[in-house]
């Protein structure tokens, strides 16, 4: 056999060979998203609903420390769309946030190519589209960051994961909803809960009609299992508990917690939690898991409950009996807070990296910006509902801030966002936070509505060191935990009452500083934090990337269809690829 005719033999073979070198370092993870309307009877009556791969909720991400993840979207649904990745950091990458801030959307029939890296991140999260309160429709699904294997979890390794979403649901869908946004309108009480996109198991005939289907998880007996649950709803806290189980709490968006046993726990929106769960119960019927609404009206919100079946596998009945009961607080506002206080970080346990979550000492470092963010009841600005955070309703920009930044297009928003809230007429603005790059912010989120709310941070995971009733003073540092806080994404914050969070501003980009209250949100209670490394280098921040959609000022830079596929199969699916090319080889071969 001639040499020259070995060459593309060797060619194929050295190819393979470089892929797999390079995939070595940091593997790829790769999915397809494909995210359409489907009809669905969640509540007993067909509606439209947002799925994913044909599939609502949708498939769960599962990946582990530092993983490139490729997701490639395909947006099948009549309206432009972003997948926001809520929790994971983006570090060095704003530009993969997804959300109006820092990325165009994805225009109807269009695809786009989401690449990043989980960097030095573990725990439990979930995704959605963060635009038009699509998330009302669904469209959601879990994210787990497993640790690497040289990295030791803090307990016994579960017999398995289980992933539930629960949520306040509506029978209308997100545009009936917006619609009544913009009209003016609330959105009025839920028509229910659902877990894992399905309706509650008929534990009451006269509350829950016939035919509707619901939610089984099966385990084994005497099994201990990690229950991951996110609270992915419109606007309602939910109160979380398994029948006769106890839930020990042990990780929370990322942190792992200090270890402590639950009989119920209030999940607010956007919060997600892992549990450890033992089956040590006896099999003589199957047990309730519920989600119930908090803050409420009890006996006119009893239809909005969640419910779904526990089931062991020698289980020998079907669950019966009331409801396991909610906290009995209603004249003790602090039940809940207290329950939120005793949540702590884990010091000692190693999180993605070998260090110890707790030498990053928070309590010893200088604060260098204080901003009071405050929310009132929505107002009404040049005739339209709005909602405000100190005074300022925020208005998208057409031209993301990221994109605005990058092509140094002028007069997309101010800087000017007030570190205390206005005392003037509110404002509708494109009104962004100045961060200090290196910088240590304090940020005191104060409510002073009537209902819950929950504030979600990008790009950091933030240290929440005090929450309490009244009115924030410069008095209240003194009740600051500064060891223990824990370290999460999301926040709640009580009716009348305050929560302080300290961040460290180290991830270079646009973050987006948002309630996770659907209806707030859409109406305009959000900012955005830009942190901006002088020196400007790609050490701290990627290179815009290759696929970048453009709109607004920049509309007329977009191609018609601008997809870089080759690159995407290239990055995204090396297996896949090194299986071509190994098939490419044996058909050269053959032919000699």
């Amino acid at each position: 056999m001639a040499l020259s005719k070995l060459f593309p033999f060797f060619l194929v073979v050295y190819i393979c060979l470089l892929l797999t070198l390079c995939s070595a370092e940091d593997a790829t993870v790769s999915y397809n998203f494909v995210v359409s309307y489907i009809e669905a009877s969640p509540l007993g009556v067909p509606q439209q609903v947002i799925a994913i791969n044909g599939k609502f909720p949708g498939p769960t991400i599962n990946v582990t420390t530092n993983n490139n993840v490729v997701v490639n979207v395909r947006n099948k649904l009549d309206e432009s769309l972003l997948m926001h990745w809520s929790g994971i950091q983006q570090r060095r990458s704003s530009w993969q946030d997804g959300v109006l801030g820092t990325n165009c959307p994805i225009p109807p029939k269009w695809n786009w190519t989401y690449q990043f890296q989980v960097k030095d991140q573990i725990g439990s999260f979930f995704y959605f589209p963060s635009l038009h309160m699509q998330r009302a429709s669904g469209g959601y699904g879990g994210f787990i960051i497993n640790n690497r294997p040289v990295i030791s979890i803090p307990f016994d390794t579960p017999s398995g994961d289980i992933v539930i979403m629960i949520g306040d649901w509506y029978k209308r869908n997100h545009t009936a909803l917006r619609k009544a946004l913009d009209d003016g309108k609330d959105l009025g009480m839920p028509d229910g809960v659902l877990i894992n996109g399905k309706g509650p198991y008929q534990y009451n005939t006269t509350l829950v009609p016939d035919g509707i289907d619901y939610e089984t998880i099966e385990v084994e007996p005497g099994k201990t299992y990690r229950i991951r649950v996110h609270n992915v709803g419109t606007s309602t806290s939910l109160n979380f508990r398994i029948q006769n189980h106890n839930l020990l709490l042990a990780e929370s968006e990322g942190s792992y917690t200090v270890q402590q046993n639950y009989t119920s726990l209030d999940i607010h929106v956007g919060q997600s939690y892992s549990f450890l769960v033992t089956m040590d119960q006896n099999a003589s019927s199957d047990y309730y898991i519920v989600g119930s609404a908090r803050f409420v009206n009890e006996s006119q919100w009893k239809r909005v409950t969640g419910v779904a079946i526990l089931h062991y596998t020698n289980s020998k009945g079907k669950a019966k009996g009331p409801l396991p009961v909610a906290p009995n607080d209603e004249f003790d506002k602090t039940f809940s807070m207290n329950q939120a206080r005793s949540i702590r970080w884990n010091v000692s346990a190693s999180g993605a990296r070998p260090n110890p979550q707790g030498s990053f000492r928070y309590g010893s470092i200088n604060v260098t910006d204080v901003y009071v963010l405050k929310n009132k009841a929505p107002v009404t600005i040049n005739g339209k509902k709005r909602t405000t955070l100190s005074g300022v309703s925020f208005v998208n920009p057409s031209t993301p801030i990221r994109l605005a930044d990058r092509f140094k297009v002028k007069g997309v928003y101010k800087l000017d966002f007030p570190s205390k809230p206005l005392t003037g007429p509110p404002k509708m603005e494109t009104s962004v936070i100045n961060g200090t790059y290196r910088g240590f912010m304090e940020v005191i989120l104060q409510n002073n509505d009537t209902k819950m709310q929950s504030y979600h941070l990008s790009g950091y995971a933030v240290f929440v060191v005090g929450m309490d009733y009244g009115e924030w003073s410069e008095n209240s540092r003194g009740t600051y935990n500064k060891w223990d806080g824990i370290a999460r994404s999301t926040v709640q914050v009580y009716p009348g009452a305050w929560t302080a969070i300290l961040v460290s501003l180290d991830n270079v980009g646009v973050w987006n500083l948002r309630t996770e209250n659907l209806d707030s949100w859409y109406l305009g209670q959000e900012t955005y934090v830009r942190v901006v490394n002088p020196e400007a280098t790609n050490k701290t921040e990627l290179p815009m990337p290759d696929n970048a959609l453009f709109c607004g000022a920049l509309s007329k830079m977009q191609k018609p269809q601008d997809i870089s596929s080759f690159a995407v199969s290239m990055r995204g699916d090396r297996t896949k690829l090194l299986f071509t090319l190994l098939m490419s080889a044996y058909a050269l071969i053959s032919s000699f």
